[in-house]
């Protein structure tokens, strides 16, 4: 992560307030402020899920969506989603469309770290080989919708909190194909 990386803050209604460094805004009395998800599939329809780092400050080793985070002051979301794609897979994310442009969550950690986001979710295609970065991505693997549906029902504690929430509005949404990959 760059110690320099900053994160747009909002106010209750989603509007920007200010700036401040991402390094020091994910704590116990996280502020509300901007990110985004994205979910990357491939040309069988599968899912890109990856398992956190040990090393991330919040759910480390948790399974999680493809990738997560941070459009900076001024940055169009797309270009976050391709950057973070670039910094944490070594993919190129292309195709990207927006599909829950309003969610919300606040979700607390074991730790006691708190996510606070308004957190747009993205649908992205992939370009390349996945290259996981190390600090930000310790194992992945492509599962099908259905495997993934299935796997949320019975043992959601394994996954984010996000992932938890975000993966049933997908499939209302018709944003992933659950029958693919199978």
């Amino acid at each position: 992560m760059n110690a320099t990386e900053m994160v747009v803050l909002l106010d209750d209604a989603g509007e920007p307030i200010g700036i401040a460094h991402k390094s020091g805004v994910h704590t116990l009395q996280t502020p509300l402020h901007l990110a985004f998800s994205c979910y990357l599939l491939n040309e069988s329809g599968q899912v890109l899920l990856t398992r956190r780092s040990p090393e991330k400050k919040t759910w480390p080793g948790v399974w999680t969506n493809s990738f997560c985070g941070h459009p900076g002051p001024g940055e169009d979301f797309e270009e976050a989603v391709m950057r973070r794609a670039r910094f944490e897979l070594g993919v190129d994310a292309n195709r990207i469309e927006l599909v829950l442009p309003s969610f919300r969550y606040r979700a607390v950690d074991p730790t006691g770290i708190v996510e606070n986001e308004i957190c747009p979710v993205y649908v992205a295609r992939i370009g390349g080989q996945v290259e996981p970065n190390p600090a930000e991505v310790a194992d992945w693997a492509w599962v099908s919708p259905a495997l993934l549906a299935d796997a949320l029902e019975n043992t959601p504690s394994a996954f984010s909190p996000w992932l938890v929430l975000q993966f049933p509005q997908l499939l209302q949404a018709r944003a992933l194909p659950i029958g693919a990959g199978a």
